[in-house]
């Protein structure tokens, strides 16, 4: 058991040199979201700022933001 559990030790020692091996030596270079994430964040605030004020104004809703004394039964009648 004792040669099972420092062979594993062994492989992943060198697994985590071999890790560490690779990113010290990798490019880095910006990934997709340091790229576009803040143009994509913009973009997606202003397109929803422009809907909703369409929605707001243009479409001809009645924004009853309180139905308090507005809301009125209608007359029962009997067929």
């Amino acid at each position: 058991m004792f040669r099972f559990a420092k062979t594993a030790l062994n492989l992943s020692a060198q697994g985590a040199r071999q890790a560490a091996w690779r990113q010290c030596h990798h490019k880095a270079g910006p990934d997709f979201h340091d790229k576009y994430g803040n143009i994509l964040l913009v973009s997606g605030t202003l397109f929803c700022v422009a809907v909703w004020s369409y929605v707001a104004t243009q479409t001809g809703i009645t924004w009853n933001l309180s139905p308090v004394g507005k809301v009125t039964p209608k007359e029962w009648r009997e067929e």
